[in-house]
């Protein structure tokens, strides 16, 4: 009994041993230059960068974002939607196109309002708290007045369309809109579509 138990107990350590060795080695990723990197139904990064670069140079091309006399826009982002099956985040897109605007000197992007509140809450806390506490110092406390208000609104959506080539063939659309809106006349000064297409088999997921 003692040996077939000691048989038993070598045989599940071969099998561990095997099936660690099978395992694939962890490998960091260069995101620059992704040789290995295979199509997904799905949006990956690369999805993201592509559709992010493509809507900021859009955008500078098109002029709505070069304000008279070299000055540089305020930008507050609004609702971006996700109308797909994916559990993504929109942020994702919003900002590379952000991080974009911002490096092209162009524009700079207010973190004190937004679509759902605040993004940094502590532009309106600080002033809140501080400016009757007696422990610091009110000449470096934010003054009443010295916010910014912003003068362009960046909303947006994502949309996904599956479409059903043959029995075996699926066909996937990501639709990237994207509206840059003046706040001070409620119109927009630039719009743009850039659009994502992956055809693959059926057994494929999308999300």
């Amino acid at each position: 009994m003692r040996q077939a138990t000691r048989l038993t107990a070598i045989g599940l350590v071969s099998v561990g041993l095997m099936i660690g060795g099978c395992t694939k080695a962890t490998t960091n990723i260069d995101l620059n230059n992704d040789k290995e990197a295979k199509a997904v139904m799905g949006l990956d990064y690369r999805d993201f960068q592509d559709a992010a670069q493509e809507m900021v140079n859009s955008m500078i091309a098109s002029g709505a974002v070069s304000k008279p006399g070299g000055e540089k826009y305020i930008l507050v982002i609004s609702d971006i939607i996700n109308d797909t099956m994916q559990h993504i985040d929109t942020d994702q897109l919003v900002k590379k196109i952000r991080v974009g605007l911002i490096k092209s000197g162009k524009v700079l992007v207010t973190t004190a309002v937004g679509a759902n509140g605040a993004e940094d809450k502590m532009s309106m806390q600080t002033r809140k708290d501080l400016r009757t506490n007696e422990e610091f110092k009110q000449n470096t406390v934010a003054k009443k007045g010295a916010m910014i208000a912003p003068d362009l609104s960046l909303s947006g959506k994502i949309i996904q369309r599956n479409i059903s080539v043959d029995r075996s063939t699926q066909q996937v659309e990501y639709y990237f809109q994207m509206t840059l809106t003046d706040i001070n006349t409620g119109l927009a000064g630039w719009e743009d579509e850039q659009v994502i297409g992956k055809r693959g088999s059926n057994k494929s997921v999308a999300w």
